[in-house]
């Protein structure tokens, strides 16, 4: 291992100090000059836009514009194989090969003409494809008036047609071969970051231009210095003429066997206000328009953070279920969600306010039945449980974002949010267990509720200055939040304990009452100064301090009569108090030159917690220091291709539960215990990303890989007795053994005759360590899949697209070498839609999913899932539409997952929704906003 870390590092630096040479820029006096002119009337197009491209990759060479006359000329382009790309604002495109050597260093293409709203044969581009692309930098800019815009379309259609964008049936959208996660309206967020909720509102005829680019984060903008972190963003700029109006739909729907959908949706736009409104309610699994719940603070003790502190995960449930609001396709839910934005920029965009207002309801009904094989060293724990759950969850939230340019220099962003949340569990289980031999060894009857009640607030200041020396920048970011939390609820438990006879034993009855008061607070600061040491190396430091303080307040009480719980348990109750300082400094350098960019340095952070025990009275003391270095190394080969190698360490310090758990008996058969001399364990990680996109062609390659380990990792040693089936677990350090991952994906796509053609690849890894009874476990699990896609799209006319491979997994225990979980397996999925005369389009979506029996699992999993619609349009632009829709026509939808992990095989079957059928109107409304924006 040492030599292969060793080997990546000289190739990566061997690789900077090639792409890096500075080698004296050769003179080429090669050129190519003309004359653009209107092909009717031989007018002088004065400021056309004349770019040479290169032939082989689509990259940008060299870019004019037409002077006084419509003459150009560009010199010193090298020589090679190039294009020469001619656009002006209403004529067709004008698109010509050429080739400069050291024998024909000039061209001189004459007189250009172009021809007003045509095509030109053979060296003409198509509107509405690579002729209506504009490369600015980094970004991909495309002009929609060059596309097909059918009335009422929305933004969605629009970018089916744009090269190198592919829109799946779901709404997921794909540019040059990575997912694109953000969709922006004029540069600014909508309604939070649900790209769906853009592409599938706004009408395709407001937008002006679709820019498609690698969202930096606010520091690296801020600083100009690359940080990595980036997004694949596209930015919805609209029509200046669109900005004032309104649009909206509304869609409602009736269906079979009780299920039913309603959603409306109003946006109002003047000039640079923006006001939106929606609402959805419905039991199809359309839970809203994507909710991102972001929880700054948590409310129990639990794990420590990136930056090697300690913080406090989602509790306030002692030990009982909660449930987090967020539906994952398991049982059957009622989604009421609405919510309110309102965004705004005056006096020349010195003032920014973005607020949302969001609240909605989820309730979720269902069933589990688990099937799980315990490997213990000469002997195997089979169990069966059955599980009903009603799950519910209520939460508002209200968040604002307000910025002010303070001067030329500096800027302050302030934001702030609030969250109210209740949720309600009731879980039904009954789990049964038996002996290698099939004899009987325990059954455990459960019931658990719990009703929690949160309140979170946020607030974070970001202040950024620009210093007399340019690339000299300071910043200071200030955060806090705190978080309350009350719950209670009740655990009834039966377990009969059987001896090897298969007869009954000793019998446990749990029935109490668990409350759980939890406050939280944390308040941190981090101060970032840049430094240019030279026109290549730049340094950043920056420091912080966090404090996290935690009270929480758990008890258990038993009944002094039925129904009446007052009387404390004493060993099941705690009272702890967390505080804790963090001091965390960095330094890293960023060297770029050229092509290339090398990034390098460490973060240190020095913790201190304390823990104070108010019911026993003993104290916890820790202090701990983490280095977490960090270096990365790209290659710019062009604007559309890119190599990244990246390398992080993270020291990992125990977790409290680790240390000393809190005492929990909700599963009475599984029993937690402290270990407190654990020690830190350290991960190295290792990434390298490739992307490669040619514009002309649409032919995108994307190449991915990771592989980390773990130096003294830390790992569970599980104890379980065979005669009864309890486990005790507590966590142990494990030197000498190295778990390790990998994950390696490959994707390739380009236009074959007109259709879009990709293949994708992966494999990942684990292996993994465990004591089972202090016997060493070594755990491998592995899996290889591939796919290929074909797709086409033709606006108004049909889309088809389908996706299918197979797929192979490999999992096996050192315990068990006789027993393994290996098998084959089978995936695909389609969509199809096509227009029709009439006004009428029907399509269909479905996906198919084959697992091979295993020597755990013996029997095969087949599932096949066709869903299907028929629409008809009315009225002129189609704004009314009658939609019949059939969901999963075969009735085959079972909710079904495999899994592997340790000594524990585990097989999950669930209720999800069935077959159904649903009539639907949907009405997409529009108007003018009766006048010009006011001005600020």
């Amino acid at each position: 291992m040492k030599l292969t870390i060793a080997l990546l590092i000289c190739l990566v630096l061997s690789a900077f100090t090639v792409f890096s040479q500075n080698s004296p820029p050769a003179k080429f006096p090669n050129l190519v000059k003309g004359i653009i002119t209107d092909s009717a009337s031989n007018a002088k197009l004065v400021n056309a836009s004349v770019s040479v491209l290169r032939a082989k990759d689509s990259t940008l060479v060299k870019f004019t514009r037409a002077t006084t006359g419509g003459a150009f000329s560009i010199n010193n382009i090298g020589t090679g194989k190039f294009i020469l790309l001619v656009t002006y604002p209403a004529y067709a495109d004008y698109v010509e090969n050429f080739t400069l050597d050291s024998v024909k260093t000039q061209r001189s293409f004459g007189n250009i003409d172009l021809q007003l709203k045509s095509r030109l044969l053979s060296t003409v581009l198509v509107t509405g494809r690579v002729a209506a692309i504009k490369i600015k930098g980094d970004t991909t800019e495309f002009n929609a008036k060059a596309f097909t815009i059918e009335p009422n379309s929305k933004v969605e259609d629009l970018l089916k047609q744009l090269p190198g964008i592919q829109v799946d049936k779901d709404g997921k959208i794909t540019a040059q071969g990575q997912t694109v996660s953000k969709v922006l309206v004029d540069g600014e967020e909508f309604f939070g970051d649900d790209p769906t909720l853009v592409t599938k509102n706004i009408r395709g005829d407001m937008v002006d231009k679709v820019q498609l680019y690698d969202k930096k984060s606010d520091q690296a903008t801020f600083t100009g210095i690359d940080d990595g972190q980036k997004t694949k963003t596209i930015n919805i700029k609209l029509k200046e003429d669109k900005k004032n109006g309104y649009f909206g739909k509304l869609d409602a729907g009736i269906g079979t066997d009780g299920y039913y959908q309603a959603q409306g949706l109003y946006n109002r736009f003047k000039g640079k206000k923006k006001m939106s409104a929606y609402g959805t309610l419905g039991n199809t699994g359309k839970t809203g328009l994507g909710w991102e719940d972001n929880n700054k603070l948590g409310t129990g003790g639990g794990e420590f953070s990136e930056d090697g502190g300690f913080y406090f995960s989602n509790g306030g449930d002692n030990g009982l279920d909660s449930f987090s609001g967020r539906y994952d396709g398991r049982g059957i839910p009622v989604a009421r969600t609405g919510g309110l934005h309102y965004d705004d920029k005056w006096k020349n965009d010195k003032y920014t306010l973005n607020t949302n207002y969001k609240i909605g309801s989820l309730e979720v009904d269902g069933k589990n039945n688990t099937i799980s094989q315990q490997n213990l060293p000469g002997n195997v724990i089979n169990s069966t449980t059955d599980q009903t759950f009603n799950n519910y969850a209520f939460r508002q939230k209200l968040d604002a974002t307000y910025s002010i340019k303070l001067d030329t220099t500096s800027n302050l962003k302030i934001s702030v949010d609030g969250t109210l949340k209740n949720s309600k569990t009731n879980t039904t289980s009954m789990a049964t267990s038996t002996r290698a031999d099939s004899s009987l060894l325990n059954r455990n009857s459960r019931n658990l509720t719990n009703n929690v009640d949160q309140q979170l607030f946020n607030a974070s200041a970001f202040y950024t200055k620009k210093l007399k020396k340019k690339g000299r920048t300071v910043s200071v970011n200030v955060t806090t939040g705190i978080t309350k939390s009350k719950a209670n609820g009740f655990l009834k438990s039966r377990l009969d304990l059987y001896d090897q006879q298969g007869q009954l034993d000793s019998t446990q009855v749990i029935d109490q009452l668990k409350t759980d008061n939890t406050k939280t607070s944390k308040f941190s600061t981090n101060i970032t100064y840049t430094e240019p040491i030279n026109k290549y190396l730049s340094l950043v430091l920056n420091y912080g301090i966090n404090l996290n303080n935690s009270n929480a307040d758990r008890k258990s009480f038993d009944q002094s009569a039925p129904g009446i719980y007052n009387r404390l348990n004493d060993s099941l109750s705690n009272h702890y108090i967390f505080n804790q300082t963090s001091n965390q400094g960095g330094a890293n350098f960023s060297y770029k030159r050229g092509q290339s960019q090398l990034r390098f340095g460490t973060n240190v952070a020095d913790v201190r917690f304390k823990q104070e025990d108010l019911i026993n009275g003993g104290t916890a003391k820790r202090h701990f220091t983490n280095w977490n270095p960090q270096a990365n190394f790209q290659y710019k080969f062009s604007t559309y291709s890119n190599i990244n190698i990246n390398y992080s360490g993270r020291q990992t310090q125990p977790t409290i539960d680790q240390l000393q758990p809190i005492r929990v008996n909700t599963d009475p058969l599984n029993i937690v215990v402290g270990n407190p001399n654990l020690r830190p364990s350290f991960r190295n990680s290792f990434n390298l990303w490739y992307n490669s996109y040619k514009v002309i062609s649409d032919q995108s390659v994307y190449l991915s890989g990771n592989y980390s380990f773990t130096s003294n990792p830390i790992v569970n040693n599980t104890i379980t007795d065979p005669v009864l089936g309890k486990s005790t677990t507590q966590a142990l350090n494990l030197p000498g053994q190295k778990p390790a991952n990998y994950n390696i994906y490959a994707n390739a796509s380009r236009k074959v005759f007109g259709l879009n053609v990709g293949i994708n690849a992966s494999t990942n890894g684990n292996v993994y360590y465990s004591l089972i009874n202090s016997a060493l476990n070594k755990t491998k699990s592995y899996s290889y899949s591939g796919q290929l896609s074909l797709s086409k799209y033709k606006e108004k006319k049909y889309q088809v697209y389908i996706n299918a491979g197979p797929d192979y997994t490999v999992g096996q225990s050192s315990l068990q070498p006789l027993i393994n979980n290996n098998g084959r397996g089978f995936a695909g999925d389609y969509y199809i839609n096509f227009y029709l005369p009439g006004k009428f389009q029907i399509s269909t979506d479905g996906q198919y999913q084959y697992k091979a029996a295993t020597q755990s699992f013996g029997t095969d999993f087949h599932q096949t899932i066709i869903n299907a619609t028929v629409t008809k349009s009315f009225l002129k632009g189609d704004p009314l539409k009658l939609a019949l829709r059939g969901n999963d026509l075969l009735n085959q939808n079972s909710g079904f997952t495999r899994s592997a992990s340790a000594n524990l095989i585990t097989q999950n079957s669930y209720t999800t929704i069935r077959r159904y059928f649903m009539l639907s109107v949907i009405w997409d409304f529009s108007g003018a906003g009766g006048g010009a924006p006011a001005k600020k």
